[in-house]
């Protein structure tokens, strides 16, 4: 007989991931088998091999006709149930699809793509050194800092040729799925049959897509979210991750995880390689790859050497002499954009959705009420008529008038892209005006427009961070940023990043060709490093002082964090759950230091009430054996990407 640790797809019980299990034949790990759980059956993956038990045991039912997932994958997924504390069940759920066992009609549907010459790429100096930097990497992973319009995409894809020049596959990884297009477009002028996957898949379309790259017997190239790490592809060497900043490739579901931190290890396995690609680098991996002694690379020239830079006028939006013909657009910004339409070409403009939420200003000086304990911004909440700080609780009543100019005209502001859209329908009602952003994404994607987008039919396109990235618009002349610093007023330790992060990207949208062009910056507070170093793509300067910053407040990469989350449906039991969870947590750790409790950002969702505790701790397993020992009601993240 041969014994098994079998691992169920759902959960059998919440304190073992796997069960022993015996076969009268072998088996490989990997297999996916079915087995009997009580008086049901149940689909499970063999985890490894065992040595008989001491107890009886069941016999495995039947293996299911399928190949055996790389052993990659495996020790992938119960690094993933350690590492994040999630049952192991969860994450097989996570890296499986749907239906697994499931008959299906095979249908194959390419994406719409332009196709565009991307075929003959003359590299630069500073491409080629990337190349043969990678190339020269035993394994581990190097941060390809790029700026943008650098060229990062040519040299995606000559390491992806020669990778699979050497037989091996190479997975591709994207930030949004409005950035496929434009990817498989330039990708599919050099590689056939490429493996496409994507959230706007059904179910079926993405099994039988993880069922082709299962049956792959050659190399294959995937492209897609970070889900994609999970194509089960032969022989993976390389992981690209492209726009490697964006927050998308941390899961917000269990189990959360970071798509870099599993890309590292699911590389590991085979000994290959990770490339994290951006132009505006997450500070906590540049800090961590300089004391680790991970290769930067680093692309400062532009691919094209004709570009020119592009003209940056930044408008004080606290002078109201700025804008006498419209409250929202400076007379500056509606100039530029009359006469960038008048001439046949694009204009973009930009603004944060998350800059909704409420921000306590100073309509005459651009003052900011912040936390002096967190250097991140109040939160107000207008039914107790204070300003809190949600990751210590903190908080004081509003200021009636300015502590820096004594000004009574403190304001609570927020601009959305509707409202813009709407404006500028008023404004220009002849032009071709789209908006893309998280409300219209099911109805009008980047992606279903993109052919328009990219030939210049649409004339001013309105967008939030999925346009932000990664685009490349030929005819794009103007870009106009409504109110640069809204995202400074997010109550998170990494506000500023992000600000810093959204105004590098969009700024890089032009200044590309040789052809001139302008970016109007509209911000409050103008003066604001996070905005100076954003628009000039300042990324050594922003990240020094960030770093200080870090390590004065004690957030990471010099700490680690635990983000607990209680949801109840009366307030009462929230407050009082929540501190006692927090009381507890102070009396038996005196190792950690237990930020809390405070309302969660979103205080009351769907008719329940969410508090939150934050701890931090230099030790990462301590926070590990505290989210295992959770009271009902409460949810984890470990390794948050925000503390919102």
């Amino acid at each position: 007989m041969y014994y098994y640790e079998v691992a169920p797809l759902k959960i059998i019980r919440a304190d073992q991931n796997t069960l022993t299990y015996f076969s009268g034949t072998p088996l490989s790990v990997g297999q996916l088998v079915t087995i009997g759980v009580g008086k049901t059956t149940q689909t499970g993956i063999v985890m490894a091999a065992a040595h008989k038990p001491v107890y009886e045991t069941k016999q495995i039912v039947a293996a299911i006709d399928l190949k055996p997932l790389p052993e990659s994958l495996i020790n992938t997924a119960a690094w993933m149930s350690e590492y994040y504390a999630t049952h192991l069940a969860v994450v097989l759920q996570t890296t499986l699809p749907r239906g697994i066992t499931k008959k299906r009609r095979a249908t194959k549907k390419m994406p719409t793509v332009v196709h565009r010459d991307r075929t003959n790429f003359v590299f630069n100096s500073d491409q080629r050194h990337a190349i043969t930097s990678v190339k020269a990497m035993d394994s581990g992973t190097a941060i390809l800092h790029g700026v943008t319009g650098s060229g990062k995409t040519a040299v995606y894809i000559e390491l992806a040729r020669q990778a699979m020049e050497r037989g091996e596959s190479v997975i591709m990884l994207v930030p949004e799925i409005a950035l496929t297009s434009q990817l498989v477009a330039d990708f599919q002028q050099h590689f056939n049959d490429l493996v496409l996957t994507h959230s706007r898949q059904s179910e079926a379309e993405r099994h039988l897509t993880w069922l082709d790259a299962l049956n792959s017997t050659t190399p294959r190239v995937v492209i897609g979210p970070r889900s994609a790490l999970f194509m089960p592809v032969p022989n993976v060497k390389l992981i690209i991750i492209d726009e490697a900043h964006e927050p998308s490739y941390k899961q917000d579901q269990s189990p959360r995880y970071s798509a870099l931190r599993v890309a590292s290890v699911l590389a590991a396995q085979a000994n290959g390689k990770v490339v994290q690609g951006s132009a505006t680098p997450l500070v906590s991996e540049y800090y961590l790859a300089n004391h680790t002694n991970r290769p930067i690379i680093r692309m400062f020239k532009k691919a094209r050497a004709d570009t020119i830079d592009p003209t940056v006028t930044i408008v004080d939006m606290t002078k109201k002499s700025h804008f006498t013909k419209h409250r929202l657009f400076s007379d500056e910004l509606l100039t530029t954009i009359q006469n960038t339409v008048e001439h046949g070409n694009q204009v973009l403009i930009f603004h944060n959705r998350r800059g909704s939420a409420n921000t306590t200003l100073c309509d005459n000086c651009g003052w900011s009420a912040l936390c002096p304990r967190c250097f991140v911004p109040y939160t107000l909440h207008a039914d107790l008529f204070s300003l809190r700080c949600h990751i210590c609780g903190n908080h004081e009543r509003v200021p009636t008038s300015c502590p820096i100019c004594s000004s009574t005209e403190i304001i609570h502001k927020g601009i959305g892209t509707k409202l813009i859209e709407s404006e500028l329908n008023k404004l220009f009602p002849t032009v071709n005006i789209a908006r893309v952003d998280g409300d219209s994404a099911n109805i009008d994607t980047v992606e279903s427009r993109y052919n328009d987008l990219y030939s210049g039919t649409i004339d001013i396109i309105i967008g939030t961070q999925v346009i932000a990235k990664g685009l490349d618009l030929p005819k794009l002349r103007t870009v106009g940023v409504i109110q640069a610093d809204a995202g400074l007023s997010m109550p998170d330790y990494a506000a500023s990043e992000r600000t810093f992060q959204l105004l590098a990207q969009v700024v890089g949208r032009v200044g590309r060709s040789n052809h001139p062009s302008s970016i109007i910056i509209q911000s409050y507070q103008p003066h604001a490093s996070a905005v100076q170093l954003g628009i000039t793509q300042n990324f050594t300067d922003f990240y020094t002082a960030t770093i200080a910053e870090r390590k004065r407040a004690q957030f990471p990469p010099f700490v680690y964090l635990l983000k607990l989350t209680c949801v109840y449906k009366t307030e009462k039991a929230a407050i009082r759950n929540a501190q006692q969870l927090a009381n507890t947590l102070r009396a038996a750790h005196k190792d950690v230091q237990v930020l809390g409790p405070t309302p969660a950002f979103y205080e009351r969702q769907h008719d329940t009430y969410r508090w939150q505790i934050v701890i931090k701790s230099s030790k990462r397993a301590t926070l590990s054996a505290i989210a295992k020992k959770l009271p009902p009601n409460w949810q984890y993240d470990l390794d948050p990407a925000d503390v919102l």
